[in-house]
């Protein structure tokens, strides 16, 4: 299953003001119903320079892949990463499994 990006700013502020929110300990995400799944990144210059921001983004945009094959229904995802020393896969791939089993999205 693919799934379309988020990318105008109109999208992100709806999506922050109606959507729902779950927390983890490295992770933010927040979600609602839509006609398909789509899925958007916010990652801000506190996290670092542009090289450590872009591969934030890398890892998350590939943990999310492989998680939207157990979806239930098409739902519109922000991932918001938090600010840490260092990012690895599989606490961002722990995290997502463990929000999206906890709002029983999966």
């Amino acid at each position: 299953m693919n799934y379309l990006r988020i990318k105008k700013n109109k999208d992100f502020q709806k999506l922050l003001r109606k959507g729902k929110k779950c927390y983890s300990s490295s992770l933010v995400v927040l979600y609602a119903p839509a006609k398909s799944v789509r899925m958007g990144i916010c990652v801000g210059k506190k996290h670092g320079k542009a090289h450590t921001r872009n591969y934030i983004k890398r890892l998350l945009r590939e943990v999310f892949r492989k998680q939207v094959t157990y979806l239930k229904g098409s739902y519109s995802f922000i991932l918001l990463p938090k600010v840490r020393e260092h990012y690895s896969y599989k606490e961002f791939e722990a995290c997502l499994c463990g929000l999206l089993k906890k709002e029983k999205l999966t």
